[in-house]
């Protein structure tokens, strides 16, 4: 087989061409702009792409399927002349679906949560011994490619994302999949370009559960008031409902207690327990007893950006987090609350995605950060103006977000207002999908630290 991915350098394309590459299938790619560390990946797989931009002659007959990635657009010459020779054109998941239809599907769906569950259930596999192929949407700490594919595994664990699939297929990405054992976390409305209503955005979800195989499993939050009437009125799949575990705070993390018994973890907050509980109830259907499942998970620290730790002395501790949507932002906030009731709780948030960025969605952010003691929110107007939105004046991001939130429109201000801060018995959390526009998170908690 020769598969060519158009696109190869995106962050999801680039690990399913490596994961292709090392089931022995012959990869080829294009792009126009690849950067690290897709880059210096494909590189070690040897499928980086001699030359970058796009020539139709590397499409040709011997080609078994061409590969569409997100980031080219419709008119691409290699996406024409794939239709000309009429090869077989997929999508990322269209693909992934056809590595894996022979296998027992399990798909985790949400709004938030995803790349959490997902990498539960992956370090609980691996701890286990239990051999699965996976697609999970974040590089997480110990693996170098974040899919795997085989010919031997059972089970395939994917990330169900609800964006769309490619330039000519608009669909959810997780309505691709058809699920044997699938799992709701929550739902809150995102992705406003492509779902402009918070109603189309639930019937994305609707479709999802419907598109369960016959006799499959759906596992969902009963605490979620959206996902709630989605789930019950399902029709033949068996229905798994889960909520928020009886848990308590630790200095080294949480106890839960679950049957009667105690267990130690290192996670915190009552989302990531939540989170823990939809996994193990996902662990179940996969033959894995709730002790076993959560006696793994005695070392797990959580998946890469969510609430992770960056620095830490006597009387300070720094977190960054990927939250940026509202409920991602609200949970993480309060997370780190209750799990330092007895400190100053310092949030930096930095609005970054296309949704956040856009005053119509402002008021979804209202009391987001209200867990905090201090608040500031980031917004660069020159992201803004490079998405071709409407102009962003501070106070919209004020009234939006309600309470007393600092609105900041340049890094060094932000900078300024962390530097002025005395950090003694405080906790600062940076929370965004970008970086402030260049914050080095690791050498500003050194910087704080020798402060001290």
């Amino acid at each position: 087989m020769q598969v060519h991915f158009i696109a190869i350098g995106g962050s999801a394309m680039h690990n399913l061409a490596i994961a292709l590459s090392r089931k022995g299938i012959s990869v080829t790619g294009s792009d126009d702009e690849i950067f690290e560390p897709s880059r210096s990946r494909l590189d070690k797989q040897r499928i980086l792409p001699k030359q970058l931009g796009w020539d139709s002659k590397r499409i040709h007959e011997g080609l078994s399927a061409v590969i569409l990635g997100m980031h080219a657009r419709g008119d691409n010459p290699e996406l024409a002349a794939a239709k000309a020779l009429n090869i077989p054109i997929f999508s990322y998941p269209e693909y992934l679906f056809e590595q894996s239809k022979d296998k027992i599907r399990v798909v985790i769906g949400g709004s938030h949560g995803k790349t959490t569950i997902t990498s539960m259930l992956l370090h609980a596999v691996a701890k286990l011994g239990i051999e699965v192929d996976y697609m999970v949407g974040a590089q997480l700490e110990g693996y170098d490619c974040m899919v795997r594919l085989t010919e031997t595994a059972k089970y395939m664990i994917l990330e169900g994302d609800e964006y769309l699939s490619s330039p000519i297929d608009l669909r959810p990405k997780f309505h691709l999949y058809q699920p044997n054992i699938a799992l709701l976390s929550g739902i809150a409305w995102d992705h406003i370009n492509v779902f402009p209503t918070f109603e189309n955005y639930l019937e994305q979800f609707d479709k999802f559960v419907k598109l369960i195989e016959a006799n499959g499993s759906l596992i969902f939050n009963s605490e979620d008031v959206n996902i709630e009437p989605i789930a019950r009125n399902a029709k033949g799949i068996k229905l798994v409902p889960y909520q928020t575990p009886d848990y308590s705070p630790t200095s080294t993390g949480t106890t839960l207690n679950f049957d009667s018994k105690s267990y130690p973890l290192r996670i915190f907050g009552a989302h990531n327990l939540q989170n823990l509980f939809g996994a193990m109830r996902v662990a179940e259907q996969m033959g894995i007893g709730p002790h076993d499942f959560f006696t793994v998970m005695s070392d797990f620290t959580g998946a890469g950006k969510r609430l992770q730790k960056v620095i830490e002395s006597t009387d300070f501790v720094m977190f960054k987090d990927f939250a940026h949507s509202p409920s991602k932002l609200k949970a993480t906030t309060a997370a780190i609350k209750q799990q330092y009731s007895g400190r100053e709780v310092v949030a930096c948030m930095e609005l970054h995605t296309f949704s956040s960025l856009q005053k119509s969605f402002l008021p979804q952010y209202e009391g987001s950060m209200d867990a905090a003691d201090q608040a500031l929110v980031y917004f660069s107007p020159s992201v803004v103006a490079h998405k071709k939105l409407p102009a962003l004046d501070p106070s919209e991001v004020q009234e939006g977000f309600g309470g007393k939130v600092l609105i900041c429109t340049q890094t060094d201000d932000v900078i300024e207002h962390i530097n002025s801060q005395d950090w003694h018995n405080k906790v600062l959390l940076m929370m965004s999908s970008g970086n402030f526009d260049g914050i080095d998170y690791d050498a500003l908690g050194q910087q704080i630290v020798a402060r001290l």
